[in-house]
């Protein structure tokens, strides 16, 4: 396993006791303490992955297609990079050798990405994966989308709905690298603006962060969604109510869901990546049960 050192640029990130969460506490109140000096790399709660790129001997495919485990001293979540030499975020590549050519991973961060924990969190099922069409709701700078790409591949799509300008210039630059990446500058609670960009999709992900967010996602599932198909939605507890506890709201929006025909399988929540947050994952639709 070779690192890569053109990645991970401390300096490029405004080191300041590395606060991954910008509450001005650095480790999210879990005891962590940022870089540690003796050489043993970063210490992630929860994780271990140790970036001093010490001992990691290669890419092994985990439960979930498309995604991979670097395994070594220290185990890191990869995806298979789909613009070899190209970080998105500074984030660390590593080369791995296959046969005569290389093969090179990107290293997914937790701290940065809701799926990427949701993922080290045990979660079962993402229903992304190699040759499927998704859409991206919140889509943000394109962190998470950018290994979403990496995931879905040449054969698969993300539509990348994205409401500020400003996160949507860096989304758009992704896109420039990442054929099939489609950017779409818009608010995502009106889905008919964008109607004609989008053709429909195996797969919704929302990340939007609003006390409707359900009501959003429902919205668009109905313009995009295939019958059956499968939705994932990041819920943050604050944003939907903060006056209530996290529990109640999670539940509060899985009874959302259910009205709006999506039925949730699965919930998770983000501990120790993010502070009061749940994924739920379910199927769009779902068709009648045989009898």
């Amino acid at each position: 396993m070779e690192w890569d050192r053109l990645g991970w640029d401390w300096d490029g990130l405004g080191y300041n006791g590395m606060d991954w969460d910008a509450t001005g506490e650095g480790g999210m109140g879990l005891g962590w303490t940022g870089i540690d000096w003796e050489g043993n790399g970063i210490d992630w709660p929860g994780v271990g992955i140790d970036w001093d790129g010490l001992g990691c001997t290669g890419a092994h495919l985990c439960p979930l297609p498309g995604v991979f485990i670097c395994r070594g001293r220290e185990d890191a979540l990869v995806t298979r990079n789909l613009v070899p030499g190209e970080s998105v975020y500074g984030e660390k590549r590593i080369s791995v050798e296959d046969g005569d050519s290389k093969v090179e991973y990107r290293a997914w961060n937790p701290f940065r990405s809701k799926l990427a924990a949701a993922i080290l969190g045990g979660i079962d099922q993402i229903h992304i994966q190699p040759g499927a069409k998704v859409l991206y709701l919140g889509a943000a700078s394109g962190t998470t989308v950018s290994h979403v790409s990496d995931i879905v591949g040449l054969e698969g799509l993300v539509y990348a709905v994205e409401f500020s300008h400003r996160s949507g210039r860096d989304l758009i630059n992704v896109a420039k690298k990442r054929t099939n990446v489609i950017p779409v500058i818009e608010d995502a609670r009106h889905p008919h603006k964008y109607r004609m960009l989008i053709g429909m999709v195996d797969v919704i992900f929302a990340d939007v962060a609003q006390p409707d967010q359900t009501r959003i996602v429902a919205l668009n599932a109905q313009h995009f969604l295939r019958r059956g198909g499968h939705f994932i939605i990041s819920i943050k507890a604050n944003c939907i109510d903060s006056t209530a506890a996290p529990e109640a709201v999670f539940a509060g929006e899985v009874r959302r869901m259910a009205a709006e025909r999506m039925r949730p399988q699965e919930q998770l929540t983000l501990e120790p990546y993010e502070r009061d947050h749940a994924v739920v994952v379910g199927v769009y639709r779902p068709p009648p049960k045989e009898k």
